[in-house]
């Protein structure tokens, strides 16, 4: 009998060393392409770094000048006002959905449908606000990238409302109802409040969603070659940019293009930690 339980317990051990070795391997595989990739990005994007990356325009074929600074004005823009349209949708609705709505047909039926738009594909949602807003006007503009950039947006910012708010004790809302303030009150002053830091994190995350978007631009937006603030009309973002100069033959374009890449993976890997240090301060206070 003892010999069996030994065999059985070996046995398990076995099992377990070798899932842990093949978890081990597909991890070490993974950071394996993410290093290459970084380490790729690091050696073709510096060469491109300069002053004039953020102070010039970008340049015309074949020139040896030239920068971003109309494409990470028109990227900052854009994202700017996505969220500004995004962030109070958003939160109204994860508010309804876990204060309000609860289990009821409604709130199931917009969970479904912000899990769909969750997954849907980017060129998908472009493709829409193109027939909405574009095709329309019969113009590109800054308004139509915005609003494709804010549709990519609400859901994340809804999921993540959600459930920092489910994450609230109960207790607390007891708490406040004994004390006899209404659910508005509590909403403002209590759940909210306890889940701040997780929504600000799903906001920084959701502008990190947005960042390096290229397709819904492609279809809203387009470009420009000139410095422009006037959302009615078609404006440079960087993602856009990025793509034009790395299919370009020209040596200065391709240049400009890793550098850009390199600006936006810095800028997401910064959105990333700042998320993660203001989620973990608050957790541990």
């Amino acid at each position: 009998m003892k010999r069996r339980v030994c065999m059985r317990v070996q046995a398990r051990r076995w099992r377990n060393g070798i899932a842990l070795m093949l978890s081990l391997a597909a991890m070490a595989f993974g950071l394996l392409w993410l290093a290459w990739i970084l380490i790729t990005t690091l050696k073709q994007g510096t060469g491109g770094w300069s002053l004039s990356l953020f102070t010039a325009m970008t340049p015309p074929p074949n020139t040896e000048e030239g920068g971003l600074a109309n494409a990470i004005i028109g990227s900052l823009m854009l994202a700017g006002l996505a969220t500004a349209i995004s962030a109070p949708l958003g939160i109204l609705a994860g508010i309804y959905l876990a204060e309000y709505g609860r289990r009821s047909r409604l709130a199931e039926t917009a969970r479904f449908i912000n899990d769909i738009l969750l997954c849907a594909p980017s060129i998908v949602i472009g493709l829409f606000v193109y027939a909405l807003c574009v095709a329309p006007f019969g113009h590109f503009s800054g308004w139509a990238g915005a609003i494709a950039l804010a549709l990519l947006q609400i859901p994340m910012i809804v999921r993540t409302t959600e459930s920092m708010l489910k994450l609230v004790p109960d207790a607390l809302r007891e708490a406040a109802f004994a004390l006899g303030a209404p659910k508005w009150k509590m909403i403002g002053a209590t759940t909210l409040k306890a889940s701040a830091s997780g929504i600000i994190t799903g906001l920084l995350l959701a502008v990190a969603r947005i960042a390096g978007e290229t397709a819904p631009l492609l279809f809203t937006v387009l470009s420009n070659r000139f410095f422009s603030v006037d959302l009615s009309q078609p404006i440079a973002t960087l993602p856009v940019t990025i793509f034009q100069f790395a299919m370009s033959p020209y040596t200065r374009w391709q240049q400009l293009a890793w550098a850009g890449v390199l600006l936006i993976t810095l800028s997401i890997l910064g959105l990333n930690m700042l998320a993660r240090l203001a989620f973990r301060k608050k957790t541990g206070a």
